[in-house]
């Protein structure tokens, strides 16, 4: 009993002028089915997948190295930025501003009053002025150069005299042993440089040094350079001649220590140096800041890294301000957008996806100054106009680099170039016979590049010399790289996806492949027939538009099942007797449609192509075996008591062709098999029983599945009747020829 609830018929409904449902509710019977939520989760995968590698939850930055703005490029918030030329004037001014430090040791100076304490009574040693050694008195006088001429006697003697009487009275040189003493006191604590070394003359404080005794380098005292250079040591003459009450005798001793005071001070380079890094590091980082309006970039020139720099510095900070509850709606847009582009355009969903994903992914990681984004998505293209067809990569191929050019900050014309040189690549593979093709279409699609480049840049004011020396030449480059690249991908590419392209067909289509020298051995009139078929079946694929090499190949190993019972199909029979005149039909039938999963198997066995097991078991549909059926039924009304012949248990297994190869092959393994019946194969003939066979399967329904349409059928059939015409032409007889 039928239930109340049980859905109708179409006829149904139309007789109780019942609409068909509408979208909201074939939308919700949709989503009900289990593959349709398995397909809407993949593409909400695949979209957190792209979020996730685009970084959607933030703008991109938009600018890339080269890039020549049309006009100038002005900060739209506040931010600072660190100077590296002024934090590095800083550090050298806190350089130069260091103390040099030294090292002083007073014992040069107290050898040299010893010195002239020695020198004084050496000289007063003398009674008279003619006693005197003449050259140690010459010391005293600054009028006596090293290699000059002495002063004369006369002058001499009354110096002498002057000084003798200064000194004359008892204890004098003591007292002036300890006036020299006092009056070189400073420089014994503070040191004496005859002159700076050369390296601070160019930088470090030129007032004050850092002087500490030797061997304490703790107890330092900072001093005044002007104090320890002694230069023409007037503060010593003043020192002099304030402690020694005699002038002859303070200017005397003067004269005899100027030209011999020591260095006392020792440059210490280390000790200098680690005070210059201590300062250094003193120095805080010195940041420029920008304003709201402040020009980032200026029109007409490139953009370099310190540009990109400061862009990406400005944009950062921007960021920085968006509020959680803005982020959230960018992230949801990012998202919502990469959902709705790969539910329009996706098919298969496992490889493709992950393929989508994969090539944005790669394309993400661009450096600046390159534009490598093109690489990726031409092997995208190729990958998928080979793996399905061109108009599903032309349209995923424009998804795509949508994609990419949003998730980079990318532009119109940069959307432009990437699609134009995709489209030629996919548009160009078509189909892959030789070795060369991916080459060639590896130079014409970067050629293609350029040129687009190029054009695209002129119309958006870009410099052209830019341009050639930057993005043209390296979109070249890359798409002969992509191509070059694809060349060694291809094997794989038809493993992963199971297609096979032009070149590899060719390959498998070798006469000397292993099933096929079996399949002549075992089986000769299988593999005769099997050339036919693929002979015929080829022109006729070609005709409309299908693939007439993956037919041919197919057709080759269609039959390889037989070769395992070649004695039951009639083609191996010849002049033997029949073996099926011993069997009944059911067993008969189940002989004949076995070699259908025996050719699968040994063409699993063998490694062969999806697609070439395809054709084994679809070429026969789930046809009925009509002699053996014939033969049932005549035996069954013979004997009633053997019941109904089930048709089904007559009918090959299936499946029925799912695609347009192999309903061709179909026909053509039919009609070969059914023309080698006819006595006379006339044209006419030919042409009748081609129709017929064709209307035949048509009716039976074993091309509801594969899309053929009755112009295509019609099409199929008019190559198949004029190649099996060509074989069974007329021949002309000649005299004396008996008729066969």
């Amino acid at each position: 009993m039928a239930s109340g609830s049980q859905k109708r018929t179409r006829s149904e409904r139309v007789a109780a002028l019942e609409l068909p449902p509408g979208l909201v509710e074939r939308t919700i019977d949709s989503l009900q089915r289990g593959d349709v939520l398995g397909r809407l989760g993949l593409c909400v995968v695949t979209a957190a997948l792209l979020w996730c590698v685009t970084g959607g939850w933030s703008p991109p930055l938009g600018y890339r190295a080269g890039f020549v703005p049309l006009r100038d490029v002005t900060a739209r918030a506040a931010f600072t930025r660190k100077d590296p030329q002024a934090t590095q004037a800083a550090q050298d001014k806190a350089r130069r501003n260091v103390n040099y430090v030294y090292e002083q040791d007073p014992e040069p100076l107290v050898q040299l009053g010893a010195a002239l304490a020695n020198r004084v009574v050496q000289v007063l040693g003398a009674k008279t002025f003619d006693q005197v050694d003449r050259e140690a008195w010459q010391e005293f006088f600054p009028g006596r150069k090293p290699g000059g001429s002495p002063l004369p006697d006369a002058e001499l003697a009354e110096h002498f005299q002057k000084f003798q009487e200064a000194l004359a009275s008892p204890g004098a040189i003591d007292q002036l042993g300890k006036q020299v003493t006092e009056a070189l006191g400073p420089y014994e604590q503070h040191g004496i440089l005859q002159k700076l070394p050369p390296e601070q003359n160019n930088e470090g404080n030129q007032q004050e040094i850092i002087v500490h005794p030797k061997d304490k380098p703790n107890d330092s005292t900072i001093v005044s350079i002007a104090d320890v250079l002694i230069g023409e040591a007037e503060p010593l003459r003043r020192m002099l001649h304030r402690t020694i009450p005699s002038p002859e005798v303070a200017e005397r001793v003067f004269d005899w220590l100027r030209p011999r005071l020591p260095n006392t001070l020792t440059y210490s380079r280390d000790e200098t140096q680690r005070r210059k890094e201590d300062e250094v590091k003193k120095v805080e980082d010195v940041y420029a800041h920008f304003r709201p309006g402040d020009v980032l970039a200026a029109a007409g020139k490139p953009l370099n890294e310190e540009t990109l720099g400061l862009l990406r510095l400005e944009h950062d900070t921007i960021l920085a301000q968006f509020s959680p509850l803005r982020r959230l709606y960018y992230s949801m847009g990012t998202l919502g957008m990469f959902v709705a582009l790969l539910l329009d355009s996706v098919r298969n969903f496992t490889l493709l996806l992950g393929l989508v994903v994969l090539s944005v992914g790669l394309a993400m990681f661009v450096p600046t100054s390159m534009r490598w984004e093109l690489f990726p998505l031409l092997l995208f293209g190729m990958t998928v106009a080979i793996a399905y067809n061109q108009e599903l990569a032309l349209l995923l191929s424009a998804v795509v680099a949508l994609i990419i050019v949003f998730s980079l900050g990318q532009s119109l014309a940069d959307y432009v170039v990437l699609t134009a040189s995709v489209s030629t690549a996919v548009l160009l593979l078509g189909r892959i016979r030789g070795r060369t093709k991916l080459f060639h279409v590896g130079l014409i699609v970067g050629a293609v590049a350029m040129l687009t480049t190029l054009g695209v840049g002129t119309v958006v004011e870009q410099p052209f010399e830019t341009l050639l020396r930057g993005d043209a030449w390296q979109f070249g480059v890359f798409s002969f790289l992509a191509a070059l690249l694809m060349t060694g991908l291809l094997p794989f590419i038809e493993k992963i996806f199971g297609v096979q392209t032009e070149l590899s067909l060719l390959e498998l289509g070798d006469m000397a492949h292993p099933l096929l020298q079996e399949l002549v051995r075992r089986a000769p009139g299988t593999y005769n027939h099997s050339i036919n078929v693929a002979s015929i079946a080829e022109a006729a694929a070609e005709s409309i538009g299908a693939r007439g090499l993956l037919v041919r190949v197919g057709a080759y190993f269609h039959d390889i099942g037989k070769m395992l019972k070649p004695g039951y199909f009639v083609e191996n029979q010849g002049q033997d007797v029949n073996r099926h005149d011993a069997l009944v039909p059911a067993m008969s039938t189940l002989i004949i449609i076995a070699h259908i999963k025996d050719g699968a198997d040994l063409a699993r066995q063998h490694h062969l192509p999806q697609s070439l097991i395809d054709f084994i078991q679809q070429h026969h549909g789930t046809t009925l075996v009509e002699y053996f059926y014939r033969r049932a039924n005549e035996q069954s009304e013979a004997n009633p008591d053997k019941g109904e012949v089930a048709e089904s248990a007559f009918r090959y297994p299936g499946p029925k062709p799912q695609t347009k190869e192999a309903a061709v092959l179909m026909l053509a393994d039919a009609v070969e098999s059914a023309s080698r019946a006819l006595v006379e194969p006339t044209p006419a003939r030919i042409e009748s029983l081609v129709h017929e066979i064709a209307m035949k399967r048509l009716l039976d329904g074993q091309f509801d599945s594969c899309g053929l349409t009755l112009h295509e059928l019609a099409t199929i059939e008019d190559s198949l009747v004029k190649s099996l015409t060509a074989v069974y032409h007329g021949r002309v007889k000649y005299p004396g020829q008996r008729s066969a």
